[in-house]
């Protein structure tokens, strides 16, 4: 019987392997300077150090695909940048967003710009073409820390790439040197573009910080599921084996149900379990915030001993939750109108050595499945060699991605 379900998973493999597209990738990533004479500034003076620019995040708008550069050492060039999705190239450079100088860490003395950007793991496009940024204000974070400006959601116009509001968190909704945000997850409509909500995900400090838009100010939620599992902290991926205690970091959101708000599907990275719960208790201050909302929240199943996700997101059209897949080199998809267990959780891409450690997973207007890896354990513990291919971008499309499934229930 266990060597029928093997063979049946192999066969499936190969199908799903076919769909998979390679876009782009690189062995180091480079950018586009103001000048030759700047970038060789850059390199003299270790502003820019190539082997130390990983990217992170990616969500698409239109003809851009936007990718994220978190300054975990010093060097970075830019943190928040672009590719145009016309590009012929297959290492393209990336463009700085909202412009050059806005990346550009502020020298002593000079006053951050409204516009400022530090440091950026992820980011998320709404339906009323915003862009949310989720801007940690932390460079070199692996190496001599600096918060160079508060922790803030920075909101910009994708028409205009004009800055709309930076909200910079209050004291509250930190938990000392514990908070570290890393993602943002946004709550909205195209019919409700002034009360939107962003949920933000504390991994170190095992929180959610809920922002409501209209009132311009945020809450923070706690619960005993938005911690990591301590059985499910030590991980192999790329041949490095590491332990981590990352708390809550993927929510993705399901449909407007018929209450008129969504459900927020959540987990842990150092877990292997995925929960639940209303977008009415988060958006709810006071409900949110008191402890007899705890039964609120739902248990909706294990994803298998090596299901550790970072990233997810939901496709509302066939109701399936896609989520990466950090020691399976792959990507996997559940419908929630089936009970999360193993049978229904599909592996629906793997490959050892494109999918090395998938970081980030977004879903675009055209229901494409856009893949970032990018072999983070290896740059973070060992050293990544610049002569092999170390970062992919890839896509497959939705429907292709679940047909034959359980996904397809």
């Amino acid at each position: 019987m266990f060597k029928t379900g093997v063979l049946l998973s192999a066969i499936c493999f190969v199908g799903v392997l076919g769909q998979l597209n390679d876009v782009f990738e690189w062995k180091e990533l480079n950018f586009v300077w103001p000048s030759e004479e700047a970038k060789s500034n850059a390199l003299k003076n270790g502003d820019y150090i190539p082997d130390n620019n990983l990217p992170l995040g990616l969500a698409r708008w239109k003809d851009k695909l936007f990718v994220t550069v978190p300054r975990w050492k010093a060097g970075v060039a830019a943190s928040l940048n672009y590719i145009p999705l016309n590009t012929t190239e297959k290492s393209p450079t990336l463009i700085p967003y909202p412009d050059w100088k806005a990346n550009q860490i502020p020298k002593k003395g000079e006053t951050p710009a409204d516009n400022q950007i530090i440091s950026v793991f992820r980011v998320n496009i709404d339906a009323c073409d915003r862009l949310w940024v989720m801007e940690t204000g932390l460079a070199d974070i692996l190496g001599n820390p600096q918060q160079i400006i508060p922790s803030s959601i920075a909101i910009f116009d994708l028409n205009t790439d004009k800055l709309l509001r930076r909200y910079n968190f209050s004291e509250s909704d930190i938990k000392g040197e514990d908070s570290f945000f890393a993602n943002v997850i946004v709550d909205v409509t195209k019919d409700t573009c002034d009360n939107a909500f962003a949920y933000v995900p504390d991994l170190g400090g095992y929180g959610i910080v809920v922002y409501s838009f209209a009132e311009d100010k945020s809450w923070r939620v706690k619960h005993n599921y938005f911690h990591f599992d301590p059985l499910k902290g030590d991980m192999t991926v790329g041949g490095v084996n590491f332990q981590w205690t990352d708390g809550v970091f993927g929510i993705a959101l399901g449909p407007i149900n018929e209450n008129g708000f969504r459900t927020a599907y959540f987990h842990a990275l150092a877990s292997c379990n995925e929960f639940s719960v209303s977008t009415q208790v988060l958006r709810n201050e006071s409900l949110a915030t008191d402890s007899h909302s705890f039964e609120l929240y739902k248990l909706e199943g294990h994803k298998g001993d090596k299901g550790q996700a970072s990233s997810s997101s939901f496709d509302e059209k066939t109701n399936v939750l896609f989520m990466t897949q950090l020691q399976r080199d792959g990507i996997a998809c559940w419908n929630p109108r089936t009970r999360l267990e193993a049978n229904n959780f599909v592996l629906v891409a793997q490959d050892h050595e494109k999918l090395i450690f998938t970081n980030d997973i977004s879903i675009d207007a055209e229901r494409n499945i856009w893949i970032l890896s990018d072999r983070m354990p290896v740059f973070i513990y060992r050293q990544l060699d610049p002569n092999e291919i170390n970062y992919r971008i890839l896509k497959m499309s939705v429907d292709e991605a679940i047909k034959g499934t359980a996904c397809e229930a």
